[in-house]
């Protein structure tokens, strides 16, 4: 379903050997690598997305292969830093965060670290001119999961999302390429990582619960009768309680109004990138519908959008992917689709 090259793997970009440090062996979460170029550096990324992020990953097989090692860049730094404040195996998550951010820095600075994750997610960002605030926003949402365990409100979450998610749909946006100025798209390329991260909060809910941390706001959760101590007893019981239902309803509802905000920005890309953010916009909405028909219940299980589903949407849209290949390479599109 994907057109990789012929040995299976993605084109990667040009490599460009590392000098001083290239070749020495470096420390990733769960396992050491040794990183030689960039092309090692941008495969250790991609494994990564396809291990983490099916969704994710299934929607980058419809960007054009020059794209997808700058997505999968993007990703495994995102990963990384994920890794280190919810593995619950550092015995200093907050050290390590910040010997991240100094290496990031580093790393942006054109002073290689020497780790394959960092190498690729530098050459991501000067090639595509992405602003270097995106990545310290981002870590200073993973600080505040250190310490903070639950938000007040909406406004409050808001702030922790903007770092998490919202700077994501802006760091990925210069990859994916625009039909319009860029600052007229990006208000939808935030709105799309709102809406994943919302979506997020309530599919994994129960899980949150068991690492002490609750990311729905609490007014809205007070306001349908709803505690802290509610929803641990319904994790802990698989108890069934309509002040629960009728809360995760109105969040459910909160964040399709924020899918419909990103929907607008797809016109706005370029039309090869158009099939890849379709497919994750839609298939990350109804995890939205698989809540719904579980009757809201989400804190004694993980819902999930069915393999038949995933592959009902991603193949008309990896149709449409090969068109607009066909179309930006100034060949006729049907070229692209006749299988025949």
């Amino acid at each position: 379903m994907c057109d990789d090259d012929a040995d299976g793997r993605d084109t990667v970009l040009p490599i460009e050997r590392r000098t001083g440090r290239a070749g020495a062996v470096v420390t990733h979460p769960g396992r050491r690598v040794r990183v030689t170029d960039l092309a090692q550096a941008y495969a250790r990324c991609r494994e990564l997305n396809a291990r983490h992020g099916r969704t994710f990953f299934l929607a980058t097989r419809l960007l054009t292969p020059a794209q997808r090692p700058a997505v999968h860049a993007l990703y495994g730094f995102a990963r990384w830093a994920d890794e280190i404040v919810d593995s619950g195996t550092s015995p200093d998550p907050a050290g390590e965060l910040d010997l991240l951010e100094r290496q990031l820095l580093d790393e942006l600075a054109g002073r290689p670290t020497g780790h394959p994750v960092l190498a690729a997610l530098a050459d991501t960002a000067h090639r595509h001119a992405i602003d270097t605030v995106l990545f310290t926003d981002f870590m200073a949402s993973m600080r505040m999961d250190l310490t903070v365990t639950s938000y007040p409100d909406f406004a409050a979450l808001d702030r922790y999302v903007h770092g998490s998610a919202a700077v994501i749909g802006l760091q990925l946006l210069p990859v994916f390429g625009t039909v319009v100025p860029r600052a007229e798209a990006e208000p939808a390329a935030a709105a799309l990582g709102r809406a994943f991260q919302l979506t997020n909060f309530l599919r994994d809910v129960g899980e949150d619960l068991d690492r002490g941390r609750v990311y729905l706001p609490q007014d809205v959760l007070a306001a349908h009768g709803v505690d802290r101590d509610l929803l641990e007893r319904c994790r802990r019981t698989g108890e069934r309680d309509q002040r629960v239902r009728r809360a995760f309803r109105h969040l459910v509802a909160h964040t399709l109004a924020v899918y419909r905000e990103a929907e607008v920005g797809v016109p706005m890309l370029r039309p090869v990138s158009r099939p890849c953010v379709r497919t994750a916009l839609t298939l990350y909405r109804e995890i939205l519908d698989e809540l719904a028909a579980a009757d809201y219940q989400a804190l004694d299980r993980r819902v999930a959008v069915p393999t038949r589903r995933r592959l009902a949407v991603a193949v008309p849209a990896f149709a449409s992917a090969l068109a607009a290949r066909a179309v930006a390479a100034g060949r006729p599109a049907a070229r692209a689709t006749d299988r025949r």
